[in-house]
């Protein structure tokens, strides 16, 4: 096995084409610099002459890109069937870059060359030596993908042989066994590539494995196993159809699972950094259960398991979350025993909380879960929670009353009127307001009794409402779950409400988080 690995990212072509993704020239600029901070060596930078942005990002890429480590490579494929390469628009734009890198794809399967293509299995061969030789000639780096090798080879094992030879003698520093179609297993991949070796090829090999049958991590290790020495991938597994291997998980595997050091350990650490910082920028939720930078990798919910992590953190985690960037988390629900709520106890920093009170607040909770609450999420309805069984806890207001009203009047439309009554320690405060729905109503109409005597209520905001239908056969009389996420512009917290009726579990939901808000005004 060599330990020399080169990493290639190819999230700015390849990635972009996974429904929902999308980059600006911008974007992948910012990308790019996150990839070479993370130790990436080769960034596919887009397919010049398929589109302006890419056109636009190879450009602004000469002059504001100022990589320490990684290389920025542009792609393309073979030139035209019965096309001179030198007459080959496609091909010339690729030279027209200025890359140092480019990486280019030929047919390796006869079923492409045949049905796609439409030219003969001679010509294909000529096409692959053709561009490669003439990249090689004007100074390029040269990567070819061998697309749909295993298909290929497994249909036609002397043919596919055949394409990669030509690509070889015409000077390839890379020949990239790709699995298109994602559906090869990791014993197979291993094999074929032992097999490519072992026919002769000595251009050092690379893989790029697609996810359609969610082994796309597996087939890259797999290769590695077998002596590639190239490894291609998308952050977060972007890609067409089911996605592309994932360089984040291929990354942190190579590295902790097989020993190779493919970036070093501080980089490591920005793992979790960069899966988010991609995501953000393709404007999709970040994947909470991805294995080792989602915010789930190592959250632990069930009693026996929370309790076994308080004794030794590696009985239920196979490594340090903080070798990749991201945490250990407890979280509270139903399934919750003692220890989870003393980890969470120790952590909001209540020490006046006993062991008896922490057991009346897991049976709470039980309790209210059952009823429709759930505090994974939640975790500043679990302090308030806690908080609550202290004898001497005063909170800064208490409810009255309130109501909330919807009309609809003739030449005004919909709209809502909420009335709120709260008492802050001897006064009562009683405030109306008007809103474009009955929280948006109750919201104000609460903030106007408070803010007067608590005028830092204005930094806090609303900044996310979720509701929930849970028992969705009981439709209209079922209950509902609402979650509502604050900031005060440095913090973030959540807190949950649950009714059958929808305006009583946002009250729920809205008073606690202000309560929240007052208790750490000074934190």
């Amino acid at each position: 096995m060599n330990p020399t690995i080169q990493l290639y990212d190819t999230t700015l072509r390849d990635g972009t084409q996974g429904e929902g993704v999308n980059f600006s020239a911008g974007d992948k600029l910012r990308i790019a610099r996150k990839l070479d901070e993370l130790g990436v060596h080769y960034i596919e930078g887009g397919w010049p002459g398929s589109n302006p942005k890419d056109m636009d990002f190879f450009e602004r890429a000469k002059t504001e890109l100022q990589l320490q480590q990684a290389r920025i490579a542009a792609f393309g494929s073979t030139r035209k069937a019965h096309t001179p390469v030198e007459q080959d628009p496609q091909v010339q734009m690729l030279l027209d870059t200025g890359t140092d890198v480019v990486t280019i794809f030929g047919k390796t399967w006869t079923l492409h060359v045949f049905d796609v293509l439409r030219t003969t299995l001679d010509e294909n061969v000529t096409m692959i030596y053709d561009t490669v030789s003439y990249l090689k000639e004007n100074g390029k780096e040269v990567m070819y993908d061998a697309e749909h090798f295993f298909d290929g080879y497994k249909a036609d094992p002397e043919y596919a042989l055949r394409t990669l030879e030509a690509a070889e003698k015409a000077g390839a520093d890379v020949i990239v066994l790709c699995d298109t179609n994602g559906g090869t297993m990791p014993w197979e991949v291993e094999r074929i590539v032992h097999e490519v070796q072992e026919a002769g090829i000595r251009t050092p090999l690379g893989i790029h494995p697609h996810n359609d049958g969610e082994v796309g991590v597996a087939n890259a290790l797999a290769a590695v196993r077998a002596g590639v020495v190239h490894v291609q991938g998308t952050v977060n597994g972007y890609g067409e159809r089911c996605g592309n291997s994932n360089l984040i998980s291929i990354i942190a595997n190579l590295n902790l699972k097989m020993g190779l050091e493919v970036v070093r350990p501080e980089q490591l650490r920005k793992l979790t950094e960069v899966a988010i910082f991609v995501s953000e920028l393709a404007n999709l939720a970040p994947d909470d259960h991805a294995p080792y930078v989602g915010r789930s990798a190592f959250a632990h919910k069930g009693g026996v398991h929370v309790n076994a992590m308080v004794k030794n953190p590696d009985s239920y985690q196979h490594i340090d979350p903080k070798l990749v960037g991201n945490r250990m988390r407890v979280v509270v629900s139903d399934l919750s025993g003692k220890d989870n709520i003393a980890v969470k106890r120790a952590q909001f920093g209540l020490e006046g909380v006993t062991r008896e009170q922490e057991k009346a607040v897991l049976a709470q909770i039980k309790e209210l879960e059952h009823r429709g609450f759930a505090f994974e999420a939640a975790d500043a309805s679990v302090e308030l929670l806690l908080r609550r069984t202290q004898p001497d806890y005063k909170p800064p207001f208490e409810l009255i009353d309130f109501t909330a009203n919807v009309e609809h009047r003739r030449g005004r439309g919909t709209f809502a009127e909420a009335t709120v009554k709260v008492q802050v320690d001897d006064q009562v405060h009683h405030e109306v307001a008007e809103g474009n729905g009955p929280v948006n109503a109750l919201n104000k109409a609460l903030r106007k009794a408070l803010e007067r005597i608590y005028p830092q209520l204005k930094r806090v905001h609303l900044v996310d409402y979720k509701v929930r239908i849970l028992d969705t056969h009981m439709a209209t009389a079922a209950t509902t779950r609402v979650l509502i996420d604050f900031s005060d512009g440095e913090k973030r917290w959540t807190t949950v409400g649950a009714s059958a009726n929808i305006i009583e579990a946002s009250w729920q939901a809205l008073a606690d988080g202000l309560e929240w808000a007052l208790l750490h005004e000074k934190d």
